[in-house]
């Protein structure tokens, strides 16, 4: 009986060798694609947010700031990676890290990682158990720490089942505090900002609610060192005065003390007024004087029929570096004073301007008779450089505004009053590369509300439907291939 014959092999040499030489050329097609698309990411690092609510895009001054960052920072995450708003950190310096590849980002976890988080606790000068979930920004052996509840802001939200307020997070200070840490390592030392006393004026330190501690730690932000200035005695603007600001006075300046102011500003000094409610009551002088610099402030205040609530929301702006990045924001004052541009002589070097104004129906409140119109409620003042003339303090810069209230601890919160007074501050000091602000991130909580038949709906679907619909897809399967 002869053999059955040999069946023919599936595949020939030549075929095995076309099906190798096809598979490797498909293989490196794809890694020349992915080395392509990793070439492309490196080389352009436009990124795309398509959601508000996930997005940690940097605003324009924290770029501008990581632009101008060339030293090499290394920031350290000494945290437990399951603390609360530790992804929220790290995303938002993964976004740094992404902007400047001088800054680099290490996590040590101090839970799961005890040898790593003791190296960093000796190298630190770390100690008790208060020194948990820090971020430390090291540049060059010039260190600086900042604990995570610095980070966030809490507030009421409503009140719990036994009728207690809800204390929950609000703002996320994440970007404030990062870009003001990056900001003090790259300076060789801070500004100075002095705040006028002794005529009743609101200090940083005052956290009341019309008060300036909020204002005080933007400027602390901006990287300003803070002091008081009595100019009743024999004292002197400071050489070093980067900004003199004299916050709500409603007590009348001294001859003796407007000269030195008007000295400080004729050698190029900054100021920033901000007249309160109680210069309605007490003439404080310093009308004349800003007189002299291209404004007028008025006796009276504004009030616009037009506002739902208490205040003057902002109805137009005018064309200033200040203003640039506000016209899409909104920003409310409360008891403001109108600030008016008067005529300058001609060949003056003033450069005056109005940059906020009123609604088109605004009236003063001590003449209600007067055709409603719009006010302009903050006004700045350059002096533009003059051949032959070199102050020792720079250009002057003036920027005075009608209202104190839009600046306190609770107003500065509204819209874009944080934002303009950063701008108006940076300008102020010439740093136009600040101009445009950061404010606090507000953190919002989503919250899925089930009643007792929704949640065990949900647990059959999730531990019984899903399990079973697939338990079912496959049975199936099995019965046709079985056929």
């Amino acid at each position: 009986m002869s053999a059955a014959p040999k069946s023919p092999p599936s595949f020939s040499r030549a075929q095995r060798w076309k099906n190798i030489f096809d598979r490797s050329l498909r293989t490196l097609f794809v890694l020349a694609a992915v080395a392509m698309v990793n070439y492309l990411g490196a080389k352009f690092s436009q990124r795309y947010y398509l959601s508000s609510e996930t997005s940690v895009k940097l605003s324009p001054r924290t770029q501008a700031v990581l632009h101008s960052l060339t030293n090499t920072v290394e920031v350290i995450l000494y945290f437990d990676r399951h603390a609360d708003f530790y992804p929220d950190v790290k995303a938002l310096l993964d976004e740094y890290a992404t902007a400047n590849k001088k800054i680099s980002v290490r996590l040590v976890d101090y839970v799961r990682d005890a040898g790593e988080a003791q190296k960093i606790k000796i190298k630190y000068n770390l100690g008790g158990t208060a020194d948990k979930d820090l971020i430390i920004f090291d540049c060059g052996g010039h260190t600086s720490t900042l604990p995570s509840t610095a980070l966030l802001e809490y507030g009421a939200v409503g009140m719990t089942e036994d009728k207690k307020l809800d204390i929950r997070p609000v703002r996320f200070n994440g970007e404030v505090f990062f870009t003001s840490k990056l900001l003090a390592l790259q300076s060789p030392k801070p500004l100075k900002a002095y705040f006028l006393v002794g005529h009743n004026e609101i200090l940083p330190n005052d956290s009341g609610q019309h008060g300036f501690q909020k204002f005080g730690q933007l400027l602390l932000q901006n990287y300003f060192a803070l002091s008081g200035l009595n100019l009743t005695a024999n004292a002197e603007v400071p050489d070093d005065c980067n900004l003199l600001v004299i916050a709500a006075p409603s007590a009348q300046f001294t001859e003796i003390e407007l000269q030195k102011i008007d000295k400080y500003l004729h050698e190029g000094g900054r100021l920033l007024v901000l007249f309160g409610a109680g210069s309605l009551e007490h003439v404080t002088n310093l009308e004349t004087l800003l007189q002299r610099w291209g404004m007028s402030v008025a006796r009276d205040y504004v009030k616009d029929p037009d506002s739902s609530d208490s205040g003057v929301f902002v109805g137009s702006y005018g064309q200033h570096t200040v203003t640039a990045p506000l016209p899409q924001l909104s920003l409310k004052l409360f008891i403001p004073r109108p600030v008016t541009k008067v005529t300058v002589p001609t060949g003056s070097s003033l450069q005056v301007d109005e940059l906020l104004y009123s609604g088109e129906n605004s009236l003063l409140a001590e003449d209600l008779t007067a055709a409603p119109r719009k006010y302009p409620l903050v006004c700045a003042v350059e002096q533009k450089p003059v051949a032959g003339v070199l102050n020792p303090r720079g250009n002057t810069r003036i920027l005075v505004t009608g209202d104190s209230i839009f600046l306190g601890n609770t107003a500065i919160e509204y819209g874009s009053n944080r934002d303009f007074i950063n701008a108006a501050v940076n300008w102020l000091v010439d740093r136009p590369q600040l101009v445009a602000g950061v404010g606090p991130r507000s953190i919002t909580e989503f919250r899925l509300l089930l009643t007792d038949r929704q949640q065990k709906q949900l647990r059959w679907l999730l531990l019984g439907a899903l399990p079973g619909g697939v338990l079912f897809l496959g049975w199936l399967v099995w019965l046709v291939r079985r056929k």
